[in-house]
């Protein structure tokens, strides 16, 4: 006699309910506490069959039955397959998951070295057309959305949180928790997460930390976890800055003393100290915004006029243009330049 689908699952309902009260069980439990939908009938008929088959028994007359070993054996070796069977999926899941992370990561290195020599290129152009110094940064990656987190477990009580921006910048941590966490619960927070954030800024995200807390009901870890996302997308370091015509400042006899132009010429070739410049949020798209004296930021320009717009990159990110030079510079000329290279970068970006 064969063990079909229906008799097994008929057995795994009497292994369920002796395993949990202790008692036999009857044909009438099984249909009421299975989704069998099988009249009682039917399902003594089965049981009769398990019972010559060796799987279970009655132990008195008009009792219910319960488990052998033999049917044990089977119900144990079922739970096994399954296991295995959801371990290999989910590990094929995170195979496929990390193959794709890893194309994205390639593909974000290439267009950022394509972007890098574009920028070059630009700073050198603005600065000729210009004479004056000139600065241009890539995105921020504040201002960039979330499009996919991924969390893996490393250790008992160690993560790795996986976050991809737009642009496909992907930014990784590992992290410790407070307490450990089964594979299953990881499962349904990546799903909670991921339903939570994807579409959030960090700086939306960090808007709003207080009230996801209040919606996480029982994910205690949602709040932990969403701080390390934030944390980690708002430290990281996705500022690039190239700098052109740092020697046109000599045409200009007002930068030319020896600790202003020793201070000027540091900052552009640091760069570290030009982020002020670079406009905070996500500003107007091409907004100009005009740093006279001690109104710049950065203190090595205080003797200097500094003008800045932003341009749009692929995938909704932006850059920040600017042009360094005396107070004394032309306004007219300097916003015109800026508008017209400012919507070559917006028609170049968005076709790459």
């Amino acid at each position: 006699m064969e063990l079909d689908v229906r008799k097994f699952k008929i057995l795994e309902a009497v292994i369920r309910n002796y395993l949990q009260t202790g008692e036999p069980v009857g044909s009438r439990t099984i249909s009421k506490d299975s989704d069998l939908s099988l009249s009682s009938a039917t399902i003594r008929n089965e049981m009769a069959d398990l019972e010559d088959m060796g799987y279970i028994i009655q132990p008195h007359t008009s009792a219910g039955r319960i488990p052998t070993d033999k049917g044990y054996r089977l119900y144990v070796e079922s739970i096994l397959a399954h296991k295995e069977k959801a371990l290999s999926t989910r590990e094929e899941n995170i195979k496929k998951r990390e193959k794709e992370l890893d194309a994205m990561e390639k593909e974000y290195s290439s267009k950022m070295d394509q972007m890098k020599d574009i920028m070059e290129a630009v700073a050198r152009s603005l600065a000729d057309d210009t004479n004056y110094a000139t600065m241009i940064s890539s995105c921020m990656g504040k201002c960039n959305r979330i499009k996919f987190v991924q969390l893996s477990r490393l250790e008992e009580q160690k993560l790795l949180v996986v976050i991809v921006l737009e642009g496909n910048i992907i930014r990784n941590k590992v992290f410790n928790i407070t307490k450990n966490i089964t594979e299953d619960s990881i499962a349904r927070l990546n799903m909670l997460i991921n339903t939570t954030v994807t579409g959030l800024s960090v700086d939306e995200l960090e808007r709003q930390l207080g009230v996801l807390e209040a919606q996480s009901g029982s994910q205690p870890m949602l709040r932990e976890v969403l701080e390390i996302i934030f944390e980690t997308i708002r430290n990281a370091d996705d500022v690039q800055i190239v700098t052109g015509g740092t020697t046109n400042i000599f045409k200009y006899p007002e930068l030319c003393a020896g600790e202003i132009a020793r201070d000027l010429i540091t900052t552009l070739e640091d760069k570290q100290g030009l982020t002020s410049l670079i406009s905070p949020g996500v500003p107007e798209e091409g907004a100009i915004r005009f740093y006279i004296g001690e109104e710049t930021p950065v203190k090595a320009m205080k003797d200097c006029s500094v003008v800045t717009a932003t341009y749009e990159l692929s995938d909704g990110m932006r850059g920040t243009i600017g042009i360094i030079g005396p107070k004394r510079m032309d306004y007219e000329m300097v916003v015109e330049t800026l508008n017209n290279i400012r919507m070559r970068l917006d028609d170049l970006f968005r076709k790459t």
